[in-house]
């Protein structure tokens, strides 16, 4: 039994479409300076946190999907891969559109197998069972944008809805 479903990756990348924009449409009236602002959370600031979201998405659809390009950088680097919150929201949209696309293609047979990538987490090469990575990619996502909710909340901003049950249809 498939421990994900193609309709699962196509509910999620939906989803988080939805979050990121969102986030943009909330956060475009924050100065850089206030967006940047290191407010303590792992990635430092909103926009360091929304950075390491989109290399990370980046990173695992490049393991995922053979056209997508791997990001430049480590971890540590992710958090400057642009450098403005209108940069961000052009590359975010661009990458929302592979994962889309990506999601949309899926057959159950796509999500059977192992996937074998170099991980610079453990300093190796590793192979590891597709539908596990997969789901980690999605709740990676939400688990930062769980951060980036909480910063905004304590910057006086309302965060967005984020509740999976209320997703536009």
């Amino acid at each position: 039994m498939a421990m994900i479903t193609p309709e699962y990756c196509r509910t999620m990348a939906r989803y988080s479409a939805w979050q990121n924009r969102q986030y943009f449409d909330l956060l475009e009236a924050m100065s850089r300076a206030e967006l940047t602002q290191d407010r303590g959370a792992f990635f430092g600031s909103i926009l360091g946190t929304l950075n390491h979201l989109l290399w990370a998405d980046r990173i695992w659809m490049s393991r995922f999907d053979p056209s997508v390009e791997p990001p430049a950088g480590g971890i540590k680097e992710s958090p400057s891969c642009t450098p403005t919150l209108g940069a961000w929201s052009a590359e975010r949209f661009h990458m929302d559109g592979k994962i889309s696309h990506w999601a949309e293609s899926l057959r159950a047979l796509d999500l059977t197998g192992d996937v074998t990538f170099t991980s610079s987490v453990l300093g190796r090469t590793v192979s590891r069972p597709l539908g596990p990575c997969i789901a980690h990619m999605f709740n990676h996502q939400t688990h930062h944008r769980g951060q980036i909710h909480a910063m905004m909340t304590a910057a006086g901003l309302t965060a967005p809805v984020s509740d999976l049950f209320l997703l536009p249809e």
